[in-house]
Formats: structure tokens, C-alpha cells, sequence
């Protein structure tokens, strides 16, 4: 379970998914707060990063605390991604990551994401160029392949490792599927019995468990948790511990999934200001309290708030019902 990127190394290699909207620097920090080896960011336009970096200047964002830390980019033209991956660099991330998985269709029509996988001459070029551009790791984020009639994950990992691509993650669903259906854990398994670069294994870790579980199946170098992380800092917490002594902490109560949620948007404020902060934490907060009695009626009322103090009041009255039930 040792994951070794360049001079990076983790133990257990367990990481934090790139998600747009989700891993910018507030919810990083609160999985670092629960153990999370190795964070990645938020998704970047390579394009916009260099022609409007302005705009970019809260993704860029992050902290000593959060090491080691990737910055993920994503683009279909190699210079251009070689440029902005020596901006990242110049900014001081440990390793720069390659996106060439997002299934977004608005990523996917301009041949960036997992469009790359229908041009692997492409993804050669765009490997060779970024690793040939920066000194730090450059890793890459792939799919199973564009659809069923293509499975090509093998091919293009192969050529990642020959261009000088220092890991590779690999979600085991096609870019058509999206998120639908299960992923394949056994082409996980494939890629890594392939390359002698470290393999990280991607898709339906839902819990502890099955993180555990990815690791035996598919013999992998880490493990990537994306979606089950949303509003669940926690589950990195409960994943070390798991791997270490097959034991489950206690959920967190009520009263810490409010104070985290209360947390996380203040950090939300400092960064962004409270009018942007109050609309993004609303996506945040749904993913703190879904599993909660009543949450859909709190939910409506947060997406109504317009204010830290409002949403503060909505959250701890909820809190207060439950407690009370």
C-alpha cells in the first residue's frame, strides 16, 4: 500500500479525487484533517489558467498543510499544457496531474478529458510535452476508454509510462458511462499487471471497506476516493483505520457533521467572500445532512439563505430537532 510518485511517497496511498466544485481549498483541508495522504484540486483549464489566470486565482489556491498536494489540468493542446503545467510548478504543487477522464460533455465537445482516449497519438504528445516541460512528477487521471467498443485504458498507460508519466489512476468505467452502471476493477487490475509506474484504482470505493477491497482485487499502488468523500471528510479517517486494524470508527454525530459544514463554509467566505461562498456551500451542505431525518426541507431553506448567520441558524436548529426527537 505504499504509493511512491517521483520523490513523493505515501502510506497508505490513499488520495482525495480531483472533483470540479468540491476539492478546492476548504474541503482539502478538512480531509487532511481526517488523514487524507495525498489531495488533488479541483480540475483547471490549462487554456484559461494561462490567458486568465485572474480568473483562476482561488483554484491555485492552497497551504503548506495540505502536502503533498497535485494541481490537475486539463486541455487538448500540448504546448499549451506544457506551459501551464510550468505555471503550477512555478507556484510550488508537488506533481502536476493530466485530465484525461472528465466525462462533462461541455469538456468532453472540445476534445479535452476523456476525448483524449479516441486519440492516443495525441495523449503521447500531450505526455511527452507536459513531462519534458516541468522537473516535479506529472502524473495522469485516465478511463477504461471512450465507450465499450474501445476499451484502450492498457494502450494509453503504456504510453504515459513511456513518456515519462510518473503514476497513473485509472477510474474503471468508460467516458460514455459517466457515472453510471459499476466500474471495472478488473481493468484496474490490467493496467497494473501492465506498467512498472505506480497504478492508483478509481471508482466505487463507497466506504472503508471497499477500499480495502480495490487494494486486494486489483493489486494497486493506492486508491482514489471521489464521490463518497462529498460531505464525508470522515470516510479518510475510517479508511486508515480500516487498513490498519479492519476497525470502523463511530459515524460522526449530528453535532460535528453541522460544525464541520459551519466550518467549511466559513473557510469558504475567507477564500471567496460570503455572497459566492453562501451559493457554492449550498451543494456542500446537501452532501453533509443527506443522510439525515428531514434533510430535504433543511436543504430548501439553506438554498434560500443568503448569509453566514442565516445558514448558521438553519443548520444548528436542525441540529437542535434532531437531538430532541
Amino acid at each position: 500500500m505504499l504509493l511512491k510518485i517521483g520523490s513523493i511517497t505515501v502510506r497508505p496511498g490513499i488520495s482525495l479525487a480531483p472533483m470540479a466544485g468540491i476539492t478546492g481549498y476548504p474541503f482539502r483541508l478538512l480531509a487532511k484533517e481526517q488523514g487524507c495522504p495525498l489531495l488533488y484540486s479541483e480540475m483547471i483549464s490549462a487554456r484559461g489558467l494561462l490567458y486568465n489566470s485572474r480568473r483562476h486565482c482561488h483554484l491555485l489556491y492552497f497551504t503548506e498543510e495540505e502536502r503533498p498536494i497535485g494541481f490537475q489540468i486539463f486541455g487538448s493542446e500540448p504546448a499549451v499544457m506544457a506551459k501551464a503545467a510550468v505555471q503550477l510548478e512555478a507556484l510550488g504543487v508537488d506533481f502536476v496531474d493530466l485530465n484525461l477522464g472528465c466525462p462533462t460533455p461541455k469538456v468532453t465537445r472540445n476534445g479535452d478529458g476523456g476525448a483524449l482516449l479516441r486519440n492516443p497519438a495525441l495523449c503521447s504528445e500531450i505526455f511527452k510535452a507536459v513531462s519534458r516541460a516541468v522537473t516535479c512528477p506529472v502524473t495522469v487521471k485516465l478511463r477504461k476508454g471512450w465507450d465499450a467498443h474501445s476499451v484502450n485504458v492498457v494502450d494509453v498507460a503504456l504510453r504515459a509510462e513511456e513518456a515519462g508519466i510518473k503514476a497513473v489512476a485509472v477510474h474503471g468505467r468508460t467516458v460514455e458511462q459517466g457515472y453510471s452502471g459499476s466500474a471495472d476493477w478488473d481493468i484496474i487490475a490490467k493496467v497494473k499487471e501492465s506498467l512498472s509506474i505506480p497504478v492508483i484504482g478509481n471508482g466505487d470505493i463507497n466506504s472503508p471497506q471497499s477500499a480495502g477491497a480495490m487494494f486486494s482485487h486489483c493489486g494497486c499502488d493506492g486508491v482514489m476516493i471521489g464521490r463518497a468523500a462529498r460531505g464525508n471528510p470522515w470516510i479518510f479517517s475510517s479508511a486508515l483505520a480500516w487498513l490498519k486494524n479492519n476497525e470502523l470508527p463511530e459515524p460522526p454525530p449530528v453535532e460535528q457533521l453541522v460544525e464541520t459544514a459551519l466550518k467549511h463554509l466559513s473557510m469558504l467566505i475567507d477564500l471567496k467572500g460570503e455572497r459566492v461562498a453562501i451559493r457554492e456551500m449550498r451543494q456542500h451542505a446537501a452532501y453533509y445532512i443527506k443522510s439525515l431525518p428531514g434533510a430535504a426541507a433543511v436543504r430548501q431553506k439553506i438554498n434560500r439563505a443568503s448569509s453566514y448567520q442565516e445558514t448558521e441558524n438553519i443548520l444548528r436548529e436542525f441540529c437542535r430537532c434532531l437531538l430532541n426527537d
